[in-house]
């Protein structure tokens, strides 16, 4: 067993499911979705990032790709809500909770490539 590969297998998955455990609920309920778990997904989604800087391969561009559109995504998120607090003090109304969401729904399905790519990787890798 390659101790690197399970860390990296490790971030990959926990960004996939820290991103569906923000976007899971109604898309504009506010009280459906957490900030910390949005910006916990941001700090996973940035070591996984970093992780993938090191692969030379086809493969590793493809999942470096996917990991940046992902952190684009919900660093743009994350500074949505943050403009929204700091303009009324308040927590995002229905219409911008819809915004944040479709963001981090992006997001949720350059992970799923990420995820597909790896495991692919790792079937093909196997024989």
């Amino acid at each position: 067993m390659n101790l690197e590969r399970v860390v990296f297998g490790f971030f990959i998955i926990l960004t996939l499911s820290l991103n569906y455990a923000f976007v899971a609920g109604g898309v504009e309920a506010g009280a459906h979705h957490n900030v910390w778990i949005l910006t916990l997904t941001i700090i996973v989604n940035l070591v996984a990032i970093g992780l993938k800087l090191g692969d030379r391969s086809q493969t590793g561009a493809l999942l470096l790709a996917s990991g940046l559109v992902a952190g684009l995504l919900l660093i743009t998120a994350r500074v949505v809500w943050i403009v929204v607090e700091s303009g009324g003090g308040s927590e995002p109304g229905p219409g911008e909770m819809a915004d944040i969401v479709s963001l981090a729904t992006g997001a949720l399905v350059a992970n799923i490539v990420a995820t597909v790519i790896l495991v692919g990787d790792t079937l093909l890798s196997r024989r």
